[in-house]
């Protein structure tokens, strides 16, 4: 007996009877049933189709039905990079940037990153794990049943591994699926600014062991950058995640290229995150390569930065296994809402709305090795699910991009409440 079932649904969006991730072109190909069913049996989904099938498929049907009439329903969203365990603001730093002050010159005084450090240093783990938590049931809301979480904003040993407990309290009370990685190498903190070898011995000799221990991160991420972390130090400081059993990603191309997309190819990485900045040099390293990683994009942080938004379409055209993600962040991205990230896909960087939805979903899920579980209307799958208010067509959910859409969200089978 299924736990409930979905009716007259106008259209079921990305079924897929597999979990590969999509390359180039195939991010155009968004299976749809029209007029359709889905049945959730406990926290999975247990079979879907035509609803002129349903009836002589299923004897008899579940108590619990709704009708979805004229709405849409797809995999909930899975956002593969933020930075949500934080404290404070900095909508000073904003205003400063209006001002003219760039990103690089804000943190070049002790702003940006560093500013979020000492906040994060200034309250307590339960604080922080309460800060996050709102922003975790803020996100789930807005149709986010999967996500990463990266620290970075604490650069001592002691404040790292409390976000990353953090983190892990997160995983163990939400429903929602939650992979941790660990962004020691954020920025460099005030002591170290003239010592990036002690700080970097810090990371690889004090920082690693204590989350390998307590299994705090599945991930070790790096920002290559200038006035950051150097190819060859990110280089070195993944290579130490290796060891530690941690799978590298990069935080990579935002600002400039300067060698962290070839790094990110050799040690054969995740995901190279950002790439607002690509050189032809870099799309023919990506085009080339037997890498098959995730460019994974973030365009409300280009938005905000006022930065160009990533080619998509070139890496697109390169080949490249695109993903979508939020990169919720106090100083460059203070939004979780990844209906917006699908809008400004499509509008800053030319995605068709099939691409996006893809790349915030299935392609999202695989950037966090959980597309066996989330990401797609697959039986077997967790049921994970948005059930839209009535809207025309797909399209209209990145068009009408200040419009409320969702109506229900399902985590595991169960509708969040309000």
């Amino acid at each position: 007996m299924a736990s409930r079932i979905l009716t007259n649904i106008k259209q079921l969006i990305n079924i897929r009877k597999d979990s590969k991730p999509l390359f180039g072109h195939e991010l155009a190909d968004l299976p749809i049933i029209e007029g359709a069913y889905l049945i959730v049996e406990e926290t999975e989904i247990a079979g879907f189709g035509k609803m002129a099938d349903l009836t002589r498929e299923h004897n008899h049907l579940p108590a619990e039905q709704l009708n979805c009439g004229g709405r849409l329903v797809l995999p909930c969203w899975c956002d593969s990079h933020t930075h949500l365990v934080f404290a404070g603001n900095r909508e000073n730093e904003f205003v400063d940037r209006i001002r003219g002050l760039s990103y690089a010159e804000i943190n070049s005084r002790g702003g940006g990153i560093l500013s979020t450090v000492q906040q994060v240093h200034a309250v307590s783990e339960d604080e922080l794990f309460n800060l996050a938590w709102r922003r975790l049931r803020e996100v789930s809301l807005l149709g986010t049943g999967a996500l990463e979480i990266k620290s970075g904003y604490g650069l001592s040993v002691e404040d790292e591994l409390k976000i990353l407990r953090v983190i892990k309290k997160l995983k163990q009370k939400s429903p929602m699926a939650i992979r941790s990685t660990f962004l020691g190498a954020h920025s460099y903190p005030m002591a170290y600014r003239e010592n990036h070898e002690g700080y970097i011995r810090q990371i690889i000799d004090d920082m690693l062991p204590l989350i390998a221990k307590e299994k705090l991160a599945d991930y070790i991420d790096v920002f290559c950058e200038k006035g950051f972390f150097s190819a060859p130090e990110t280089e070195r400081i993944l290579k130490a995640g290796l060891v530690a059993g941690l799978k590298p990603k990069l935080h990579s191309n935002q600002l400039s290229s300067m060698g962290g997309i070839r790094t990110g190819i050799k040690l054969n990485a995740v995901s190279l995150d950002h790439l607002e900045v690509i050189t032809e040099e870099d799309l023919q390293s990506l085009g080339t390569s037997s890498w098959k990683g995730f460019c994974t994009l973030l365009p409300t942080a280009a938005f905000f930065l006022n930065l160009p938004a990533p080619p998509a379409r070139k890496l697109i055209d390169a080949g490249c296994a695109l993903a979508l993600a939020s990169d919720y962040n106090p100083g460059s991205s203070p939004t979780g809402n990844m209906n917006l990230v699908i809008s400004l896909g499509c509008i800053q960087m030319n995605l068709l709305p099939e691409e996006a939805v893809n790349a915030a979903s299935l392609n999202g899920a695989c950037a966090m090795g959980l597309g066996d579980s989330c990401g797609s209307i697959t039986n077997g799958k967790l049921a994970n699910l948005i059930i839209t208010h009535p809207i025309p067509s797909l399209a209209y959910i990145p068009y009408a991009f200040g419009s409320i859409h969702i109506d229900k969200v399902m985590i595991r089978g169960e509708f969040l409440s309000q």
